[in-house]
């Protein structure tokens, strides 16, 4: 591929990629429509799916809007299985902040992370059939995390609950199956779940409503001007593209496309799937707030540097490329952990492809085909790298030079140089060919 086209392409991803980082600025501009009514302004704000850093950006963004709007309160609508301790944490310490006063609606469920956002509200609405705890921390992979991660989890339900006045007990036997508190349907060896009518009984539900009319009416809020926010597409988008099990896919499709464009020739669809997948990593991440600029020129740095090592000898800027791309990724991300067992993921897929590739294509096609030297100096083409002498064996002569042990014999009027089979032999005296070893002749002297 030739040096123009690659820098093409380098122009093409660096506009690409200023387009989205702006276009992801332009969209976040609020969607929201509003009822207009008489008294104070409402914000209802939805927490719906899976908790991670998507959902953290699209609160932190209409929270914004709610203060600088002037909202007198903020309702929280919430129907979620959990998520992300770090990114639950986040949110919580986003609740807190706010000086307007807040609801958590519990619509359906508030589960494992969504039970600690709720606990930071003012106030907590049921809906007849929601619930409200099983909060016990696991990894990903569906086991328990570790003692210590469960001793900070637990820690964190307890000031959750504290903070808004409510008894921590509660909150900890949600994340904690040693409390017993059977009273509840929680007996030892199981989380804590609060139904509508057992969480007032604990103090934490301010009450049991059928939809959001009724809400606002135990609010004394029925002629308040509703405005009811929503994730923009780009924020949609984004929380789809962040999310955990998504990223090592992006990753891995990312360099499998680029290590198939090495083995394909010219610039096809291997190589745009990769360049795709690696923009949707980080248009995901810009949007959710996760990447910034310097992970921007970081990533075009590298892909500048990978591209002149393959007109710069060394190796050098090759590594240094690769250095700056998974730079920029762990920028990007937001657990280093987690970023850097997709890269693994990512590395193994493109390493089993690589030999596979190798063992069944070759390097004789694609880009390699351009920095292989692939010429061969063979006999068919005229080279002859030496002569091989075999028709002088046996024959008779005399030397012209002394040969210590090497010199010049004269054959049938042919001058050839020799070497004699043992020691020093006189200018003028026979000689005899017993050996031809390549170009080297050997000599004895005929007695």
């Amino acid at each position: 591929m030739s040096g123009k086209r690659f820098t093409t392409y380098i122009v093409m991803i660096t506009a690409i990629l200023l387009t989205l980082f702006n276009f992801s600025d332009d969209i976040s501009a609020r969607t929201a429509t509003t009822e207009e009514g008489r008294g104070n302004t409402v914000y209802v704000i939805p927490i719906e799916r899976e908790v991670e850093r998507g959902l953290e950006a699209f609160l932190t963004r209409t929270t914004t809007e709610a203060i600088e709007d002037g909202a007198d309160h903020i309702v929280f609508e919430i129907d979620t299985p959990g998520g992300r301790v770090d990114s639950a944490g986040q949110i919580g310490s986003l609740i807190q902040s706010l000086e307007i006063p807040t609801t958590a609606y519990i619509v359906n469920e508030a589960l494992s992370a969504g039970s600690y956002i709720a606990l930071f509200s003012d106030n907590i609405f049921f809906n007849p059939h929601a619930r409200m705890g099983a909060s016990g921390i696991i990894n990903s992979d569906g086991t328990a995390a570790d003692k210590k991660a469960q001793s900070a989890w637990l820690e964190q339900m307890r000031s959750a609950a504290e903070s808004t006045g409510r008894d921590p007990l509660y909150a900890a036997a949600m994340a904690d199956s040693s409390i017993n508190l059977p009273e509840y349907d929680a007996p030892e060896g199981e989380f804590l779940t609060l139904g509508p009518s057992d969480a007032l009984d604990v103090g934490y539900a301010d009450g049991i409503v059928n939809d959001r009319v009724e809400l606002l009416s135990e609010l004394g809020l029925s002629e308040a001007t509703l405005v009811e926010t929503e994730p923009t597409i780009a924020e949609e988008v984004a929380r789809f593209l962040t999310n955990p099990v998504v990223i090592p896919i992006l990753l891995s499709v990312a360099s499998l496309g680029l290590i198939v464009e090495l083995y394909s020739p010219g610039f096809g669809i291997p190589g745009i799937m990769g360049l795709v997948s690696l923009l949707l990593f980080f248009y995901g991440h810009i949007v959710a707030g996760l990447a910034g600029m310097e992970a921007i020129v970081l990533l075009l740095l590298g892909i500048i540097l990978i591209v002149a090592e393959l007109f710069v000898p060394g190796g050098i800027l090759g590594f240094l490329g690769i250095g700056a791309i998974v730079v920029s990724l762990f920028l990007s991300g937001y657990d280093i952990g987690h970023m850097s067992m997709s890269i693994g993921i990512a590395f193994l897929v493109t390493l089993i492809a690589a030999i596979i590739l190798f063992r069944r294509i070759g390097l004789d096609k694609g880009i390699f085909r351009h920095i292989i030297l692939k010429d061969r100096t063979t006999t068919e083409q005229g080279y002859v790298s030496s002569v091989n002498r075999l028709e002088l064996l046996g024959l008779e002569g005399k030397t012209v030079t002394p040969l210590r042990p090497s010199g010049i014999g004269l054959f049938d009027s042919e001058r050839i140089d020799v070497v004699s089979e043992g020691g020093f032999i006189e200018k003028s005296q026979l000689i005899k060919v017993v050996k031809v070893e390549g170009v080297r002749v050997i000599v004895r002297e005929i007695q």
